[in-house]
């Protein structure tokens, strides 16, 4: 089963900082295009930020200017650097790319890694 492994998550307080790293499978070809989601007790899950192959980031509004993403390509990584969190960031974040298994293209996610920012 493809997985992705993700890392780094935690408790802070509102102002606080976290970095959330993701590792893509190793041993079949991904697309290098990696996105982190998040979702929130009772809410849907949404999208927060993506990376592409070139390097060239996306942020949701409501974490531009706040949030990083960056990638190791060696390391097939992705990482999220948090900044001035607020209580409204926390969820339980996904990151998630795609990759060719099988013949065919298919979407596939991390397990997820807790964000609680407390005011």
């Amino acid at each position: 089963q493809v997985q992705l492994v993700e890392s780094g998550g935690g408790s802070v307080q509102t102002g606080g900082s976290l970095r959330l790293s993701c590792a893509a499978p190793r041993f079949i070809y991904c697309s290098g295009d990696m996105s982190w989601y998040r979702q929130a007790p009772g809410k849907e899950r949404e999208f927060v930020s993506d990376i592409d192959n070139d390097g060239s980031p996306s942020y949701a509004d409501s974490v531009k200017a706040r949030f990083t993403i960056s990638q190791d390509n060696a390391k097939r990584t992705v990482y999220l650097q948090m900044n001035s969190l607020k209580p409204e960031d926390t969820a339980m974040y996904y990151c998630k790319t795609t990759c060719l298994l099988g013949g065919s293209w298919s979407d596939y996610w991390g397990q997820g890694t807790q964000v609680t920012v407390s005011s």
